[in-house]
């Protein structure tokens, strides 16, 4: 019987403290954030070729994974 009313208190105190910790952070003043510096960077080019894409990337190799299931 103790341990219902105990948990039940408990549950009521943790929602409590929890709303009064949301409400004093939302209602706090915060400072004025400082002007921050910004810096523009050059345009980087990047030249070169891919690949063709002919083999699979990915696939799975039944011999070298016994554990491997073959989807239908």
């Amino acid at each position: 019987m103790i341990d219902r009313i105990f948990s039940a208190l408990l549950t009521f105190c943790l929602l409590a403290g929890g709303t009064a910790a949301i409400g004093s952070a939302l209602f706090e003043s915060k400072p004025a954030a400082q002007p921050a510096t910004v810096i523009t960077l050059p345009t980087v080019e990047i030249s070169g070729t891919r690949d063709p894409a002919s083999a699979p990337i990915a696939r799975n190799e039944v011999g070298a994974e016994p554990a491997a299931r073959q989807l239908q």
